[in-house]
């Protein structure tokens, strides 16, 4: 598998001392998938915590039966999507990780 600097070249394209805008750089996150993935499962993970909530009021009144289930999946869904979330971001990041590693960048 090549390394990210000979993919990307980034001495040869960036002047010393210049920072890329971050959507046009080759080593840009945005361009990944998982990234956008990662970003879809946190948002997603609203809805599993939303359910908990609502498993969480029904148990207040005991009105709804099924609160203690709902409550438990809600937490489950929520907890889990946005763990999956978290770390599909963080692998798509890898290749900013190498290329702050690389050249030195503190961003």
């Amino acid at each position: 598998m090549p390394k990210i600097t000979e993919d990307l070249y980034v001495d040869k394209l960036y002047g010393e001392g210049y920072v890329p805008s971050s959507f046009d750089s080759p080593h840009s996150s945005l361009h990944s998938s998982i990234t956008w993935i990662g970003m879809g499962l946190v948002l997603s993970s609203l809805a599993g915590f939303g359910t908990m909530i609502f498993g969480l009021s029904g148990m207040v009144s005991d009105l709804h039966p099924w609160a203690t289930n709902l409550a438990i999946g809600g937490a489950i869904l929520g907890f889990g999507l946005l763990f999956s979330g978290f770390l599909a971001v963080h692998i798509g990041r890898k290749n900013y990780r190498e290329y702050k590693k690389r050249t030195g960048r503190i961003h």
